[in-house]
């Protein structure tokens, strides 16, 4: 598997949208250009904590000699959103893994753009580009208030006309009505990003359009999946130590809760930082990244687990 390339830039910029809401630029200390990247497309910033998370990009991705993302703090925070809100200021070195796209604009002539809450970020990518190529498009924003939408203002005047901004205070009679853009199916792509009620919703909604028009970004796809976790043991062949690992514990939280350091960055098995060899026993493979012909030789130690005990290593790649 090829290792991500990282690249160490600073913090450029620092400004708080909304509530809990920040937004951070990352630029090489020289200024100089940085790989480009596509609307849709994320990067993985390494936290002070020594936590990677994933960040949609928000800015032209043409020549760019900034990488801007936008953080909200989470109340039930890993640390990862904690940890760039509370530690990470102006100046501060930054590894950053430089950008890549699951999240592509397919070709099209017409584009219905969802964005609720922070998942706005890599809507207004998209939208952007959309306005450059003078291609048609709906946008459409939801939040709870305007005290909590970030960038709320600038869609408003960047997309007067193709911009639908709504607030619900948090009131579920008030909630933005999307079946007139979905009652009657059309040849738009639909792009949709945000919370999870959200993004069901759209999926319901738009049950009786073709599949391949409609997509969405979500950086947790484990989430809806209902398994039963058992105990089991992790031996690591390079040092033969045994760790327990408890039902509400992952292999990646076991090793770092005894100061073994495994790179990481989607902990929800769909980027591949966290792979490692398999070196003995039988897994139960939750990822999104392995082909069924690598199962027996390597896991993704964020979500797969041990049927039994196993034994796992470093892997150079």
């Amino acid at each position: 598997m090829k290792k991500p390339n990282v690249i160490q830039l600073v913090l450029s910029l620092r400004t708080e949208l909304a509530e809990g809401i920040c937004e951070f630029q990352f630029a090489a200390q020289d200024g100089s250009v940085l790989p480009e990247f596509t609307p849709g497309s994320h990067i993985a910033v390494m936290t002070p904590g020594g936590m990677n998370r994933q960040y949609s990009l928000i800015n032209d991705g043409t020549a760019p000699t900034f990488y801007q993302i936008a953080v909200k703090l989470e109340p039930d925070s890993r640390g990862g959103s904690r940890s760039l809100h509370d530690e990470l200021l102006v100046g501060s070195s930054v590894s950053v893994q430089s950008p890549e796209n699951s999240f592509e604009l397919v070709d099209s002539t017409n584009y219905l753009l969802i964005g609720g809450g922070i998942g706005i970020t890599p809507i207004m990518a998209m939208a952007s580009a959309c306005k450059t190529r003078n291609i048609d498009f709906t946008l459409v924003y939801c939040a709870r208030s305007a005290d909590a939408a970030a960038y709320a203002d600038l869609i408003a005047s960047q997309f007067p006309e193709e911009a639908h901004i709504h607030f619900d205070e948090g009131d579920p009679a008030q909630l933005y009505d999307f079946w007139d853009h979905f009652m009657v199916p059309t040849s738009a792509h639909v792009y949709c990003c945000g919370p999870k009620p959200l993004m069901e919703e759209v999926k319901a909604l738009s049950g009786h359009w073709p599949a391949e028009q409609i997509h969405f970004e979500d950086f947790n796809p484990q989430a809806g999946n209902e398994r039963v976790n058992h105990e089991f043991t992790v031996r690591l062949t390079a040092t033969g130590a045994e760790y327990p690992v408890g039902a509400d514990q992952t292999i990646l939280s076991t090793l770092r809760s005894h100061d073994i350091e495994v790179p990481s960055s989607c902990e929800s098995g769909t980027c591949g930082s966290c792979r490692m060899k398999l070196v003995s026993g039988e897994v139960e493979h939750r990822d999104f990244v392995l082909e069924s012909g690598e199962y027996d030789k390597a896991i993704m130690i964020c979500v797969s687990r041990g049927k039994e005990s196993i034994e796992i290593d470093f892997e150079d790649y």
